[in-house]
């Protein structure tokens, strides 16, 4: 059995995302992930030790030393090829402070935000994302790549908009909820280790939901919503009686 592929911890998603050579159309893209970025940042950049970095983010020394590797290739294959870089997607979650070993520095923003979403939500005030594809629920968390985000005020829904993720996945949208200032969460199968991210950054979660994404929020709103508060990630069901779901992919636990 392999072992669970462990999320890695950052301290904030970085301030650009993509990197282009001047002058050249039509150019390669070349993809590096934001646990691998956070690596090159934290050991080249902050002048840390890759103990000290493995410390930071929640994984092994290994596990750092071959992000960093990987990384460092990757910049230095756009730098001498004219490549775009790009910075998205991985498997991270943004640091709570929660934790002895922790830089101090994106937990103040996060913390504060998390005031804000109580404060909003003491007045009235709710913002709801739900997985959505085509009007629907999407039914795999980890797979969306679009949100639908509502704005709600004494029970009525103000205004919403569909937010694409970016490439983001799995413990990445937890950090993309947070950054949009979302509290609740409507959505279909999810893994353990995306519910620990989301309840790490206080998001209420109501999953196993189906239908119409404007259906499942008025009855949110309603307090009759339907909803599965033990869902686990479907994704595979229907084949775990073969491989009995051994590894985590997608978001799934696995039994």
């Amino acid at each position: 059995m392999s072992r669970p592929f462990k999320c890695r911890r950052i301290c904030e998603e970085p301030k650009f995302n993509s990197f282009a050579p001047l002058g050249v159309e039509n150019a390669e893209k070349c993809m590096i992930s934001v646990d691998e970025y956070e690596a090159v940042r934290l050991i080249d950049l902050e002048k840390k030790t890759h103990q000290q970095c493995a410390e930071l983010m929640g994984v092994s020394r290994v596990t750092v030393t071959d992000m960093y590797e990987k990384a460092r290739f990757k910049i230095a294959d756009s730098i001498a090829n004219g490549k775009i870089l790009c910075i998205t997607g991985g498997n991270y979650r943004i640091c709570e402070g929660s934790v002895n070993k922790c830089c101090g520095k994106r937990c103040k923003k996060l913390k504060s935000i998390k005031n804000l979403v109580v404060k909003k939500k003491g007045e009235g005030k709710m913002k709801v994302a739900v997985t959505y594809d085509n009007g629907e629920v999407f039914q795999h968390f980890g797979h969306t790549e679009n949100f639908k985000i509502y704005n709600i005020e004494d029970k009525t829904i103000i205004d919403s908009n569909v937010v694409n993720t970016m490439g983001s996945g799995h413990g990445a949208l937890a950090g993309f909820l947070v950054e949009n200032e979302v509290d609740t969460l409507i959505c279909g199968g999810i893994g353990g280790g995306a519910r620990n991210a989301l309840s790490e950054a206080g998001i209420t979660l109501y999953g196993g939901v189906s239908g119409n994404a404007d259906d499942a929020v008025k009855a949110l709103i309603d307090g009759n919503l339907g909803y599965n508060p033990n869902v686990k990630c479907s994704h595979h069901e229907h084949s775990c009686g073969e491989h009995k779901c051994g590894e985590e992919k997608h978001g799934c636990e696995g039994k």
